[in-house]
């Protein structure tokens, strides 16, 4: 009966959720939001935080919220939690927010949080490994997680987004793409798509009064259409704009720009099982054909900062605690030529017993300086000798998954909980490991860092994993993102933050 009668009052709001004008005929305030960072090919459609990084968006668009967040430094503060002890080195005992309600109309207690947890350590690729849950026990407001061994960034896990808070009695409605959930967030999800998701206002969200009524998500995966959008005014706000498009709206009083720091990333997989990668001089050779600075400068127009490895500086252990190769076109050739590789025919690539050396490097279209990346290091690295054939595609997931590449190039926001550990377990030992990289030291590093409580510690085992994998040449990385929200000037209350989650909050007003 509870279902059916959401349902009612839902399909009632859907009708109106198409409107795209700032106040409705009622008085009520609406928002259309374009953004790139929404798509089947990102692995974030749909709501459901329990599948791949589906938690992202139930987040940015206002649907979920975790028992934990992250400030403007990346501290890790309670959200939907109050507090937290650590009983012992393997229980935490977690205090739970009164008087907070799903969307659905169900009371959000520890019962419901334990319900929600174990569900996604059964059904996540990260979450078990990360969270180390063996059970929890749920008494009233009061959640204690027992887990398997030491995991001291339990905490900070609990504030990734596939730790949103939904209620498992509503459950998963659809699937994929168009999966909705009840969250506790300020708004609610009226029609869920692969391409668009129609919000309205949570009408007893706990934490104060939501101030637009209806807003409209919609994907954008041409960036020209996006800042078209923009300008014409059919949204009112975006995420993701082309950086060679930010002049079009500096300085102009009609519209505000917000951005800042973040530790998203541009970076590279060597594919290790591919036989030319295997080579590791033609690996470093790779590195040092790419041009990051002339990338960042020209590319990214001063947006994005050359990166060593995977943290940026604001980090103790980011770029300026390790070392690696930089930009060397003549220093590039001569490794080549250690392995035999020479240009014999005059054609301006390097061949060897009569075949040419020609890479296959597989990125995606969704992140729009992604592809300008791979042309740019097809023209630097053909300066070297190296061809580059560029896989740009959607379907790049399949590619990777099915080790169809030599270097595979994405990003990720390496610290997205304000602690190194994330970046490893998910990418150098864990499930996007696309490269197959393996390294016994490594492997032992990353859990020894999963185990450490000590901070500063973890910060030096951080430097020493990062150093391990560039002097490995698995990864290479070109630049650190700075993430930016353009909106119209009427639009407050939207700001870029570090992590790259909170977008739509109850913050979010069209004066």
């Amino acid at each position: 009966m509870k279902k059916k009668l959401i349902a009612a009052i839902l399909t009632g709001a859907m009708l109106a959720a198409g409107m795209t004008t700032s106040v409705w005929a009622d008085g009520g305030k609406s928002f259309v939001y374009g953004t790139t960072g929404y798509s089947e090919e990102m692995g974030d459609a749909g709501l459901n935080p329990h599948d791949n990084y589906s938690g992202w968006s139930a987040i940015r668009y206002g649907v979920g919220e975790t028992l934990f967040k992250y400030n403007d430094n990346m501290e890790v503060e309670p959200w939907l939690a109050t507090d937290y002890e650590f009983v012992d080195d393997t229980t935490v005992k977690i205090t739970l927010r009164d008087g907070v309600k799903f969307s659905s109309g169900r009371t959000m207690d520890a019962e419901a949080v334990k319900e929600c947890l174990e569900d996604l350590i059964a059904v996540h690729d990260r979450a078990p490994y990360e969270l180390k849950i063996d059970h929890i026990d749920a008494d009233g407001l009061t959640l204690t997680i027992y887990t398997t061994e030491p995991c001291p960034a339990i905490i900070n896990y609990l504030g990734d987004p596939y730790g949103a808070i939904i209620d498992m009695d509503y459950g998963i409605q659809g699937e994929g793409g168009s999966a909705n959930v009840a969250g506790t967030g300020p708004y609610v999800a009226t029609n869920v798509t692969p391409t668009q998701i129609d919000l309205v206002k949570n009408e007893d969200y706990w934490g104060g009064d939501v101030k637009v009524d209806n807003i409209t998500v919609k994907s954008f995966a041409d960036g020209s259409a996006l800042t078209a959008a923009l300008q014409t005014g059919d949204i009112q706000g975006t995420y993701g704009l082309q950086y060679d498009n930010y002049p079009l709206f500096e300085n102009n009083p009609d519209y505000t720009i917000n951005s800042c720091a973040t530790s998203r990333c541009f970076f590279g997989q060597f594919n290790m099982e591919s036989e030319l990668m295997q080579d590791q001089n033609i690996r470093k050779a790779v590195e040092m054909g790419i041009d990051k600075e002339g990338f960042c400068s020209v590319i990214m127009q001063g947006r994005g900062v050359p990166a060593k490895a995977a943290f940026p500086s604001s980090f103790s252990y980011g770029n300026d605690a390790v070392e690696t190769v930089s930009y060397d076109p003549d220093g590039a050739k001569k490794l080549l030529e250690e392995s035999g590789w020479t240009d014999t025919d005059g054609d301006g690539y390097v061949d060897k017993d009569g075949e040419k050396l020609s890479i296959n490097w597989l990125t995606y279209p969704t992140r729009l300086e992604q592809p300008k990346l791979a042309e740019y290091a097809q023209a630097t690295l053909k300066e070297i000798g190296i061809d580059v054939q560029v896989n740009n595609t959607s379907d790049h997931r399949t590619f990777a998954e099915n080790g169809d590449f030599d270097v595979y190039v994405s990003s990720t926001t390496t610290a997205p909980t304000g602690d190194p550990e994330y970046f490893f377990t998910s990418t150098v030992v864990g499930s996007k490991n696309y490269g197959k990289y393996q390294n016994e030291e490594v492997t032992k590093l990353t859990e020894k860092l999963h185990q450490t409580f000590d901070k500063d510690e973890r910060g030096k085992i951080a430097v020493e994993l990062q150093q391990d994998i560039l002097d490995d040449d698995a990864f290479f990385f070109v630049s650190h993102l700075n993430m930016g929200i353009v909106t119209k000037s009427n639009v407050t209350g939207m700001a870029a933050h570090p992590c790259d989650y909170y977008e739509i909050t109850a913050d979010l007003d069209v004066e």
